[in-house]
């Protein structure tokens, strides 16, 4: 069933709605769960997992066993102008959680969001990276709540899961009030910016039917093996920047192990024919973001690499 759960007026007879589609067993029971995409309007894979959930759930309505609910597209009229933040008002939905019912229209957009995804059990928030990165599939949780959503994580099949210190956690989010709410809520982040990885889109797919499965909300075998990620517990992220503007040109795959001292690219000056900074791993680890976008600035995020670290 599509059910709208929000809706307000806008300038120029434009309206700003939520909806989502509910998928119900047959028999009556409160389990549920959210999985939500389009909180930016510029982060696009979500809305193919969107697609491959539902139309899977609609051929096999009987195999379900808890009531899920997906919701596609929170900043509607992000996805529909292809920006970022909320329009007109150019505010990050994603910093204004928990929201509040008088306030602002991102304030009212969060706190509607919160209100109808309360009470799930597990709520799942899809992102995609920026135009400039491209990250694999990976959940990114705080340190206060890994004891409680590592476990869920685990079975999402994607590659990386990368626990954050608390100073980098932004309170405002709307993962960090679903879990104070009481809800496991898990942050994936995959692909880039304004673009649809379709290899990455089915690997979350089989990831959350598998998590559907292990969490008693559908009553069917997974087929698939699911990945074991690597997880960055005791190790240490790496972050490579650009010493200098130029043009980035990538030297390996990204979401692979590379060593220390191995050449993950170069910054080139097209006008002097100059390799300006060459850049190198700093340590062994695995790569898990890498520069999309050529055109870079001194400081430019280049990569990430996590290194594992024993002992």
């Amino acid at each position: 069933m599509i059910e709208e759960v929000f809706s307000i007026d806008l300038r120029v007879s434009e309206k700003f709605y939520i909806k989502r589609h509910r998928h119900r067993p047959h028999f009556k029971t409160e389990k549920r769960i959210s999985i939500l995409s389009g909180i930016h309007g510029d982060e696009l894979e979500g809305q193919m997992v969107c697609f491959l959930l539902n139309e899977f759930l609609l051929k096999n309505k009987e195999k379900i066993k808890g009531i899920i609910d997906i919701y596609p597209s929170i900043n509607s009229v992000g996805i529909d102008s292809i920006v970022r933040n909320v329009p007109p008002t150019d505010v990050d939905l994603n910093r204004v959680f928990p929201g509040s019912p008088d306030g602002t229209l991102p304030e009212r957009i969060a706190h509607a969001v919160v209100e109808a995804v309360k009470g799930s059990e597990i709520a799942i928030d899809i992102h995609s990276s920026n135009i400039f990165l491209t990250e694999i599939p990976q959940i990114r949780i705080s340190e206060e709540n890994a004891d409680s959503v590592l476990p869920i994580a685990q079975k999402l099949n994607v590659d990386f899961i990368w626990i954050h210190g608390a100073v980098t956690v932004l309170r405002s989010t709307f993962a960090h009030t679903m879990n104070s709410l009481g809800t496991k809520t898990l942050v994936v982040e995959m692909g880039v910016g304004m673009r649809i990885t379709q290899e990455y889109c089915y690997q979350l797919f089989d990831g959350i039917v598998n998590l559907l499965a292990e969490e008693d909300f559908l009553e069917i075998e997974v087929k698939k093996q699911i990945r074991k990620p690597i997880v960055s517990t005791g190790g240490e992220v790496h972050f490579l920047n650009a010493e200098a503007p130029g043009i980035f040109i990538q030297a390996v795959n990204h979401g692979k192990w590379v060593k220390k001292g191995q050449q993950i690219g170069k910054v080139v000056s097209p006008l002097s024919g100059e390799v300006v900074h060459n850049v190198l791993s700093p340590a062994d680890g695995f790569l898990f973001t890498l520069r999309e976008y050529p055109v870079v600035y001194e400081g430019s995020l280049l990569a990430r690499i996590y290194e594992e670290k024993n002992g």
